[in-house]
């Protein structure tokens, strides 16, 4: 039965792709530790992100298009957090540490907020999110959202996880009535330090305080 099931996956991913999506293949990435569906090779780019409580991350960016769709991941590296706002609580008079959210440990809670935080700029673009719901991608939970462009009703549809201290946006966009890139969107996968694809036997909520769940296999 199992090996009925794998076939019926297969089937079924094959008739959602565009003919012209055939070449789609899986990319990887051992320095942000993801692995999806894109089509061809990335462009890659290097950036910043600033956080919720503006901490200036480290972010790359994997950007490719397939005829009018554009496709993107983003990876914000979060594990200089801890160090660069306790530097800053340190720099700050204790009135401003009773007061404002930049004392020690408020690290986490821009940790634990990053992909809220992530979802929340989409409201700042000229258009409208038309659906937002919670998502998980091989175990590790996340949010997942349709936003609608009021300049030329494009669909952008934008999957966005935190795992291994990386805030990971996975966006697509197509024009007007095309249907959902769900080959992009359903293919996103983690990968550890050796570059291994990564399972959870449980839900990997990227928890500062809490220790990593164990990996099935393993």
């Amino acid at each position: 039965m199992r090996g009925i099931a794998v076939i019926t996956v297969a089937v079924v991913l094959t008739m959602a792709m565009p003919a012209s999506a055939q070449d789609w293949t899986e990319f990887s990435s051992r320095d942000d530790r993801f692995t999806v569906i894109f089509p061809g090779q990335p462009q890659i780019t290097d950036t910043t992100w600033m956080s919720q409580y503006r901490a200036i991350l480290p972010a790359r960016i994997y950007s490719g298009t397939q005829g009018s769709s554009r496709y993107s991941v983003t990876v914000v590296d979060y594990n200089p957090i801890e160090r660069l706002l306790t530097e800053r609580s340190r720099t700050l008079p204790a009135f401003d540490l009773a007061v404002h959210e930049y004392g020690p440990g408020y690290w986490k809670t821009d940790v634990r907020s990053a992909v809220i935080y992530a979802a929340s700029k989409y409201l700042e673009r000229d258009g409208k999110v038309a659906s937002l719901m919670s998502n998980f991608a091989d175990l590790v939970p996340g949010v997942q959202l349709e936003f609608v462009s009021n300049a030329d009703q494009s669909h952008t549809f934008a999957s966005i996880y935190m795992h291994d201290n990386r805030l990971v946006i996975a966006e697509a966009t197509v024009p007007k009535n095309y249907p959902a890139p769900l080959i992009f969107q359903q293919s996103i996968g983690w990968l550890d330090a050796d570059g291994n694809r990564i399972r959870y036997q449980l839900m990997n909520y990227n928890e500062p305080d809490a220790p990593k769940p164990p990996v099935r296999g393993r």
